[in-house]
């Protein structure tokens, strides 16, 4: 034994030597990757564009350096190593110094009528928002709607999607929820002290039988005493229950209705504009085929239906759904009554309507009466009779916006001011962007290329590729903003539109309604944030009530483009403007 003890000692001391840095190992590692993700963002703008370099080098023409622009651009926009606004102004560097485009015609796409379009439309909404129009609209609607718990979720949703159709969706969402939360606070309260009384009401007539008959014995009235406590603890269990289940429903349903309702007006959300940007910019001559009208009565009908099937599939999870319940005629509880006077005490709160209110309210009405009638379509609008079809939407969202500067009210002292700190200015250059690098694909010919490539997509149905094409979306815009989702993918489906003989709004129109479709995790957008962080949710929460959202989303999208978009748009025949992408 001896022979072999030195062989033993070592191979023990390797063991104990070995167990003893493992600690150390792991603490490296750790250390190590902490590091990496401290400065992932650093790592990421360095590493990429030298793990790019290749591209450019391998094949240099103007389609390989512009894919490595593109390409180097969706990581950025991806991964937000650098603030989303910064990386859209790559194109103003990387253009002229691949020789793709001079500095002059890149710099113009910056500054189109779409950008405008938007300007205009964010200072009426900021109008709207100063002077509390939007919270008076909202009171006013839940007023005439009331409180039924049944009709709750409908009043908020409708009124939610509503005030996004001209707001911001993260405004909407930001509004709605407090008063929401202080409705269900009092709606809940009420049947707690209605529960309260009836446990008194018990007791004193427990007391009375008790004193009625004396000769009963003891332990029985224990017991009764004991199962009736119970039962009320039970109920009270079952009361708190209802009413968070309610809530995560209401707070969803808010935020929901908030991305869905912006798709229903062309400045609701920003891919609505990006469409009409790209549109224009690789279809120069498709004769205006979106405006704000032709937008709307196409997208309003889709944005309706959607909200219902979205209510339904809410209060089904949440609420569960009684016809009867939820459609039957009854008179108001006190509780509802309750209810009905806190909304009412808060609209009273505004105060009756000031001069400055009632000013924006009437700009606002005229710049949608203008929006309407410039262009609708089945006539010819006032734009086409008084100056020949050269006034815009963007040229009424501007003269529209303008006279708010001409308010005469205190307003007007700080009206630039508040402009400038609430207007996202890096919206706008995010719209500059795409438009850049729709204008660097078509110019550089790889948006041509990118169409040959997907030609042998003809064999499949296109309702089949429409589909596609919006779950991949819906699945991407989760993880990336809307806007950029939107920017990345509009000029790719215009060459495969054109490359396979579609028309070019058949899959554009669809990928840009689901990129509006960010319902399962928190971060996919700022109303499921806000929600997130205002409701007692759960991210399991919000995946379960989601990811049934999106396929509801894509189904009707593609039910709305097969059947109604069909007839508005002509979208079952090749239209001769969109041969202007295929020339080299």
């Amino acid at each position: 034994m001896l022979l072999f003890y030195p062989v033993f000692t070592v191979r023990d001391s390797a063991i104990a030597s070995h167990t003893s840095c493992a600690p150390w190992i792991m603490a490296g590692c750790c250390t190590f990757l902490n590091i990496l993700w401290k400065y992932r963002n650093y790592i990421i703008v360095v590493l990429t564009p030298l793990l790019l370099l290749p591209l450019p080098l391998l094949i240099p023409t103007p389609e390989g350096k512009c894919g490595f622009a593109i390409i180097l651009m969706a990581l950025y926009w991806c991964t937000e190593c650098i603030p989303l606004a910064v990386t859209a102004l790559l194109p103003v560097i990387l253009f002229p110094m691949l020789q793709i485009m001079e500095s002059d015609e890149v710099c113009i796409q910056y500054l189109k009528d779409s950008n405008m379009l938007f300007f205009g439309g964010l200072v009426v909404a900021i109008a709207v928002e100063q002077w509390n129009l939007h919270k008076r609209i909202a009171l006013q609607v839940l007023l005439v709607i009331g409180v039924k718990p049944s009709f709750l979720m409908v009043g908020f949703m409708s009124t939610t999607a509503f005030l996004s159709m001209w707001i911001s969706n993260s405004a909407a969402t930001a509004m709605m929820l407090p008063i929401a939360k202080a409705v269900l606070d009092q709606l809940s309260d009420t049947e707690a002290r209605a529960e309260e009384k009836e446990w008194e009401m018990m007791v004193v007539s427990d007391g009375e039988e008790n004193s009625a008959f004396q000769m009963e014995d003891d332990k029985t009235d224990t017991d009764n005493c004991c199962a009736k406590r119970a039962e009320a603890e039970q109920r009270r269990a079952n009361r708190e229950q209802k009413y968070s289940r309610l809530s995560k429903g209401m707070s969803l349903g808010i935020c929901y209705s908030a991305s869905i309702g912006g798709t229903a007006t062309l400045t609701g959300t920003t891919p609505n504009v990006i469409l009409k940007g790209q549109i224009d910019e690789l279809f120069p001559d498709n004769g205006g085929i979106i405006n704000f009208a032709s937008w709307f009565g196409f997208s309003f009908p889709n944005m309706v239906l959607m909200l219902v099937l979205s209510w339904l599939w809410l209060q089904i999870l949440f609420v569960g759904f009684n016809l009867k319940e939820s459609f039957g005629c009854c008179t108001k509880s006190q509780g509802q009554k309750e209810d009905y006077q806190v909304i009412k005490h808060e609209y009273k709160k505004l105060g009756p309507i000031r001069f400055a209110e009632a000013c924006v309210l009437l700009i606002f009405t005229l710049l949608v009466l203008l929006w309407f009638t410039r262009d609708p379509g089945f006539i010819p609008g006032w734009a086409t009779v008084l100056f020949n079809q050269y006034v815009t939407d963007g040229t009424v969202a501007i003269l529209m916006s303008s006279l708010f500067f001409c308010i005469p009210s205190s307003f007007i002292s700080e009206n630039w001011s508040i402009v400038h700190q609430k207007l996202p200015w890096n919206t706008l250059l995010l719209l500059g962007g795409g438009f850049a690098l729709a204008h660097g694909s078509d110019k550089s010919g790889l948006s041509a290329w990118l169409g040959d490539t997907l030609i042998p997509l003809q064999n499949i149905p296109p309702f089949a590729i429409s589909i596609l094409l919006c779950l991949l979306v819906a699945l991407f815009t989760e993880c990336s903003s809307n806007t950029a989702t939107t920017t990345l993918f509009l000029p790719i489906l215009a060459s495969m539109a054109v490359a396979i003989k579609i028309h070019p709004m058949y899959v554009m129109i669809p990928c840009t309604f689901a990129s509006n479709l960010a319902f399962m995790l928190p971060v996919a957008t700022p109303p499921n944030a806000i929600a997130f962080s205002f409701g007692n949710l759960k991210v399991v929460d919000m995946v379960k009530a989601g990811s049934m959202l999106n396929i509801i989303g894509v189904v009707t999208i593609n039910l709305a483009i097969n059947t109604w978009g069909v007839a508005m748009f002509h979208l079952n025949t090749f239209p001769e403007w969109a041969n202007v992408t295929v020339k080299p």
